[in-house]
């Protein structure tokens, strides 16, 4: 695995993550990857310039761009949710390359930033209810279902669902 570079992400790369994400989870091209969205949401921004930008002045967010060089593959969102809760998501890495390793090292770096920043003793994050092999990824990585499933934020026809798993974080 080739040295990945993860530091937080600034206003100058803000252009570049939300073509990430688009990639990563919308449209043909992130059929190359596995963790797509692509066959269950139709076509349409994943995430707008504005609403990084917004996440990018909270207080209470951090996003995390990964490179390989001068070559963005990879971002994590993390968002403090109070009492001791942190949320982890927009986790992607390009689909050509994912199944390197990078997403593993994307949450690590994710789950330290929950703890140092938010002082996060628990994270948390959602995942559409029938990607069950994505579910099981998680899973590896120490996180559990809590039994809660929340409604998917668009209307689709039939309808998703999130299931929340949680991990606890290590001091």
């Amino acid at each position: 695995m080739s040295d990945l570079a993860i530091r937080p992400a600034t206003d100058t790369d803000l252009v570049p993550l939300q073509a990430l994400i688009q990639r990563a989870y919308r449209g043909e091209t992130s059929r190359g990857g596995w963790t797509h969205e692509a066959d269950l949401i139709p076509e349409g921004e994943r995430i707008t310039l504005d609403d990084l930008r917004t996440m990018l002045a909270d207080p209470k967010e951090r996003l995390l761009a990964g490179w390989l060089g001068d070559r963005l593959i990879g971002h994590v969102r993390i968002a403090h949710a109070d009492h001791g809760l942190a949320h982890l998501g927009l986790l992607c890495v390009d689909p050509l390359i994912q199944a390197g390793g990078h997403g593993k090292r994307l949450i690590a770096a994710a789950e330290a930033t929950a703890r140092e920043t938010f002082e996060a003793r628990r994270m948390e994050m959602t995942v559409i209810s029938m990607r069950g092999a994505l579910i099981d990824y998680y899973a590896r990585r120490g996180y559990a279902p809590t039994g809660e499933v929340r409604p998917f934020p668009i209307a689709l026809d039939p309808p998703l669902f999130l299931t929340v798993l949680e991990k606890p974080l290590a001091a």
